[in-house]
């Protein structure tokens, strides 16, 4: 039987820094970073960290936790919450974006393009976007939404080093989908996002801003950016 993708809970926190932390001395910041970063180790089954390219945002924490049982999002909020809160008066959440996986109406078996959220090394490049179809394209039949998705997984096969994670966030969060792509050369998925901006599928996208791009180093590596 073909392999299908789990469903798993994705967390994307896009945070910074406030004034309070950089009033800290170096060492006092060395500190948050290992305290808050064992706490965060705790919250979820797999944590990456990441340097922001973004104005008025630092880092992007990713988590990842197996969300099959019910009780799974539940529990991991709780302890995300307890992670974070010792640090609040240092660290800002901007912006969360989450979503679950699942598996593809539109491909019979896990893409081998598809990221592994528990995954022990990452890519360089990670971008982010939250995404909203139009109605017109949920009012279309399965057979017109395939064909026009047959378009796009062509394309995308085409660019076998870029990988990318689809999360569905319908009915909690504002957005119906996370994009999530990897890679190590940006130019080449930046030319894969312009080919598919010509797809018939393009049509019926009504929103995939902002965009958040992120730069992958060791947890500690990161961190040490900031100290």
């Amino acid at each position: 039987m073909p392999e299908q993708t789990p469903r798993t809970l994705n967390h994307y926190a896009l945070a910074t820094f406030k004034d309070a932390y950089w009033a800290l001395e170096s060492n006092g910041r060395t500190t948050v970073h290992r305290e808050w970063l064992a706490a965060l180790n705790n919250a979820a089954q797999k944590v990456d960290i990441f340097q922001s390219t973004e104005s008025g945002v630092d880092f992007l924490i990713w988590s990842a936790v197996q969300a099959e049982e019910m009780q799974a999002t539940a529990e991991f909020f709780e302890r995300f919450a307890r992670a974070c809160s010792p640090h609040r008066h240092l660290i800002d959440i901007k912006r969360s974006l989450w979503g679950f996986t699942r598996p593809s109406q539109y491909a019979k078996s896990r893409s081998t393009q598809e990221i592994d959220p528990f995954a022990k090394t990452r890519k360089r490049y990670l971008v982010i976007y939250p995404f909203v179809k139009t109605v017109e394209w949920y009012l279309m039949s399965r057979e017109a939404r395939q064909g026009m998705m047959n378009e796009h997984i062509r394309i995308g096969k085409q660019y076998k080093e870029i990988k990318q994670l689809l999360l569905y966030s319908f009915g909690v969060q504002d957005q119906e989908f996370v994009v999530v792509y990897e890679m190590d050369d940006l130019h080449q998925f930046s030319d894969l996002v312009n080919e598919l901006r010509s797809s018939e599928a393009r049509r019926y996208t009504l929103r995939d801003t902002p965009l958040h791009t992120a730069i992958y180093h060791p947890a500690e590596e990161t961190f040490a950016l900031w100290k």
